[in-house]
């Protein structure tokens, strides 16, 4: 196997192209073509993370975090980033990271949080937009179906939790052979007129260039015709949050004390208490502090996030309980997520959850 096919495994599960536009997700450091003889799974790839994966054997690093995510000018070992991207080239480690393509899904960083507090039914709390694009193409009609098949096999017509949607109009359409051309149907210099069918269909912006592909493999013209615009629309399972219900209310403080203990953190900074049980949560892997509003308007009870600054606990507005769990502790799950995933993948194959503990925050 090489790091390719470990890639195409991960966007499977994370798309690249739903990462947000300042990340940098792919293959940060190595080549897509160098054989995997095993894999690491990290939060951050550190040095001593790329000391682990040279002591263990594994030459394929996936982590979390981006260890290159500004430009670098020089690589000589000045700064942390620049120390680990020298042992990784050195010792011929590849170094492959997802980021917010893994935040971006329903079954990503923030499904994981869900599932270990036990957050019913989550839904996506900020959908992602100008991600939902729409094909209008015009088929004879004899061959509409075998195209529409195609398409939906190609991932077109999924909307929420449906597959096979479209929608289609008959018509006549017109054409006239030129010279160069190599007409299925008709002759040349002569205009045709055709039972035709105008199909649309939805589907994901990252899937265009296989869309299109698609249409042109399984359509029977020489020249199709076909149309494609970006919608406006939200995409609902694609997106930065999530939003749930636990299964029976409980009170303020009795709530912290269980994410404290799910989520293994010692200290959680907090809005001011609001004197009513909780129900309906939000939480956002990292730093949330964005995402406020749009919990609010949610109607969550309490907000669970991290890195949030002095003056946005004010925004609770004391509608809602803001809980700041820590960066690193809101995001501790995400390597058990992948190396699971890849072992499901990838069984018999040797694949490592990283032993570093890498969390760069202590308590004192």
């Amino acid at each position: 196997m090489i790091v390719r096919e470990v890639a195409d495994i991960l966007e499977e599960l994370c798309p690249l192209g739903l990462a947000e536009d300042f990340d940098n997700v792919g293959l940060l450091v190595g080549d897509y073509q160098r054989e995997v003889r095993g894999i690491l799974v990290t939060l951050d790839a550190l040095e001593e993370v790329v000391d682990e994966a040279i002591a263990k054997d594994l030459n394929l690093i996936v982590t979390f975090h981006p260890i290159v995510f500004k430009g670098l000018k020089k690589i000589t070992g000045k700064t942390y980033v620049e120390r680990t991207v020298i042992k990784a080239i050195e010792h011929k480690i590849n170094i492959f990271s997802v980021h917010t393509a893994l935040d971006n899904v329903m079954q990503g960083v923030n499904g994981k949080i869900c599932e270990v507090l036990g957050i019913r039914d989550p839904q996506i709390l900020i959908p992602k937009t100008g991600t939902v694009k729409k094909l209008v193409t015009y088929v004879p009609t004899e061959a509409a179906e075998q195209v529409k098949e195609a398409l939906f096999a190609a991932g077109g017509g999924n909307i929420g939790n449906y597959s096979h949607c479209s929608f289609s109009i008959p018509g006549k359409g017109s054409f006239r052979p030129e010279s160069g051309s190599q007409p299925t149907l008709g002759k040349k210099g002569e205009t045709e007129i055709t039972e035709e069918i105008q199909v649309h269909m939805t589907f994901p912006a990252r899937l265009e260039k296989k869309l299109i592909r698609t249409l042109f493999e399984s359509h029977p013209y020489e020249e199709v015709a076909y149309e494609i615009t970006t919608l406006d629309n939200a995409h609902q399972l694609e997106g930065m949050g999530m939003i749930g219900n636990l299964d029976n209310p409980v009170a303020e403080k009795d709530f912290l004390k269980w994410v404290r203990e799910k989520m293994h953190t010692g200290v959680i900074r907090h809005s001011q208490f609001r004197g009513k049980s909780v129900q309906r949560i939000a939480v956002l892997g990292g730093s949330g502090g964005f995402a406020i509003a749009a919990a609010r308007s949610h109607g969550a009870d309490v907000f669970l996030t991290s890195d949030l600054k002095y003056h946005q606990f004010f925004e609770a507005e004391k509608e809602m309980l803001l809980a700041d769990i820590g960066h690193y502790e809101s995001e501790q799950y995400t390597k058990n997520l992948l190396a699971e995933y890849l072992t499901k993948k990838i069984p018999n194959f040797a694949i490592a959850l990283s032993e570093s503990k890498t969390n760069p925050i202590k308590y004192f």
